[in-house]
């Protein structure tokens, strides 16, 4: 396969982004379907599709007919609730799928999108656009060179306000929105549980087996809809479901134990929190900050930690991956900075070699799984929530395997 025909079913923000920073700028790809809910969001994309590649691409509002076309695959990004759905589609169909993420509405939903992939073998690909960035990717290197010894606890958060996105869904025709209103649960949990997963070999070698969730009370959005009373009227007065922080705990098979915290809804800045603590050490990304066993200086002494912040620039020579070493200022503004590149790059070559997906359906079904599991675990009020092993016993004998080699 020289060159990758793929449609493009989601033309939202994230959608359109990866469409014009990404898809067109790939010398082996070509747009040749865009398909959107809504009828000007699919004219719109046709036209900056023609705009940018000289052709113009197949434009509907349903993506079944995206389908038909038969692309070499289609990256779907559309709303939180639909994308199983697609994806179940489009395996049924004979086509290659990248997923975006977002968490499960049902556990149901991932069993029969695993039992298609398995039943027609066609490629998926869960597109957590975090697994390959610059942080992540280092830890998981410290990790695989033996730097941090055994992984005992790794943490990772959503923190990110999103009051503007969120109360200005009807406008900007946003899921989020509806979301809020209705559930309470960890509600986008592959960010930072991805890149985890991948380090602690979850589905292969070892799986999580448990998870626990509490919510706080929802309070921010409430709060910022006041504020901005003249900016969003309507939902003035309303009662959000979701809580500001949603805290999760998840037990592995292998004994290590996982943290995660949704964080949206109260004013703070931008995070995943990645860390991973091992026997020899610990690193969190965030700060770039390490600390090893055997170290000179007081672990304990707050200056020595305000003054080392960073300090795991002096381990990159050795252990930055190879393809974070060689980024370019193009790839860089591809998207996120860099790391939608990495991916996509990493999608489309599997696709084109024949080679297994970097994160494959049993990865999706895993992560995304722990949406529904938190929502039922809120609701009980903290009550553990077995987590399904989609693998069906297959992490027992399955080879860990990173996302790229570093």
């Amino acid at each position: 396969m020289d060159s990758v025909k793929i449609g493009v079913i989601g033309y939202g923000q994230r959608g359109s982004s990866i469409t014009a920073h990404i898809l067109l700028n790939m010398p082996d790809v070509e747009v040749t379907a865009v398909c959107d809910e809504y009828a000007d969001r699919a004219e719109l994309a046709a036209e900056n599709v023609a705009a940018k590649s000289g052709k113009r691409p197949f434009s509907t509002v349903d993506y079944r007919e995206v389908l038909a076309k038969k692309p070499d695959a289609v990256y779907i990004a559309t709303s939180w609730e639909t994308h199983v759905e697609i994806a179940i589609d489009a395996l049924r169909a004979g086509v290659p799928a990248a997923l975006e993420v977002g968490g499960a509405y049902s556990l149901e939903s991932l069993w029969e999108l695993v039992r298609t992939q398995e039943r027609t073998g066609v490629p998926l690909m869960l597109m957590e656009n975090c697994c390959f960035g610059r942080e992540e990717l280092f830890g998981l290197a410290l990790v695989r060179h033996g730097v941090l010894g055994n992984i005992v606890h790794a943490h990772g958060c959503y923190a990110h306000f999103l009051g503007d996105e969120i109360a200005s869904g009807e406008q900007i025709r946003h899921y989020r929105l509806r979301n809020y209103l209705t559930r309470n649960c960890e509600n986008y949990p592959t960010h930072e549980l991805g890149p985890i997963a991948r380090v602690l070999n979850i589905n292969r070698g070892n799986r999580m087996v448990s998870l626990v969730s509490v919510a706080s009370r929802a309070e921010g959005m409430e709060a910022h809809v006041n504020r901005n009373a003249e900016k969003y009227p309507d939902l003035v007065g309303k009662k959000f479901r979701q809580g500001d922080v949603v805290s999760t705990i998840i037990s592995c098979a292998d004994g290590s134990t996982i943290s995660m915290r949704l964080d949206t809804t109260l004013p703070r800045h931008y995070s995943r929190e990645f860390t991973l603590h091992g026997t020899n050490g610990i690193y969190e990304g965030a700060l770039h900050h390490v600390h090893l066993l055997g170290g000179k200086e007081s672990f304990n002494s707050g200056a020595y930690y305000r003054n080392t912040v960073g300090n795991a620039a002096e381990l990159e020579a050795e252990h930055l991956p190879a393809v974070w070493r060689e980024m370019t200022p193009e790839k860089i503004k591809a998207g996120h900075g860099g790391m939608d590149y990495i991916e996509f790059r990493a999608f489309v070559d599997a696709l084109k070699n024949g080679d297994p997906m970097p994160i494959d359906v049993y990865d999706a079904a895993a992560w995304m799984s722990v949406t529904a599991l938190s929502e039922a675990s809120v609701a009980a009020g903290g009550l553990p929530q077995a987590v399904p092993d989609f693998t069906n016993g297959m992490w027992t004998r399955r080879k860990p395997k990173d996302v790229i080699d570093v």
